[in-house]
């Protein structure tokens, strides 16, 4: 006898949600968990984090199901979920934004060597990008991965466009420091 899970279809998993069948609510999470820790560990800087966004973004998957648009591709509609939620826990957790003018932040931005982050593994990437102060984090991540504008961005956070521009700008320079100690580490590491 096997014990390989039964296989559900998604279009059924979503019908057994939206009547509130626990079972597929297990089974819908279950799939999608892998999916959606990946998005949530852009955002967060803990794994427990992003936890805490991960669980909050399925329990608004399962009590917002109604709203989906089954014409629509399902994972694009939970990613937004997952990032709205993850915004709204930035929202919580900083009460105080620090915005730079623009022409400041312009004058700090150098170019990096080319390709660098292709050169790191993607677990390293992401804990770097962790190490960023929230809101940097938050306008790399929607701008960088998810291909947001500065023009959402500052309607999502309710920030100017400038300060987008700016908060990018700056998480971009620190992610070339970064990279440039990690670099230096490993020289220094291979050259003992």
């Amino acid at each position: 006898m096997s014990n390989a899970p039964n296989i559900i279809a998604l279009p059924e998993l979503l019908a057994g949600c939206l009547r509130n069948h626990r079972q597929s609510q297990e089974l819908l999470y279950r799939q999608f968990y892998g999916y959606a820790m990946a998005v949530c560990l852009r955002y967060a800087p803990t794994r427990e984090g992003a936890l805490e966004v991960l669980n909050d973004g399925f329990l608004k998957v399962f009590t917002r199901l109604d709203q989906y648009d089954s014409s629509q591709p399902f994972k694009s509609w939970f990613r937004r979920i997952l990032i709205n939620t993850a915004v709204d826990h930035y929202r919580q957790e900083v009460r105080h934004h620090h915005h730079e003018d623009v022409e400041q932040a312009e004058q700090t931005a150098v170019s990096g060597v080319p390709d660098a982050f292709s050169q790191l593994a993607h677990e390293d990437l992401l804990a770097l990008i962790q190490r960023l102060s929230p809101a940097y984090r938050l306008v790399f991540n929607l701008y960088v991965m998810d291909g947001f504008t500065h023009e959402e961005i500052a309607a999502q956070l309710g920030i100017s466009v400038g300060a987008s521009k700016s908060n990018l700008a700056r998480a971009r320079e620190n992610l070339r420091q970064l990279l440039k100690h990690v670099n230096y580490d490993e020289y220094a590491r291979a050259n003992r």
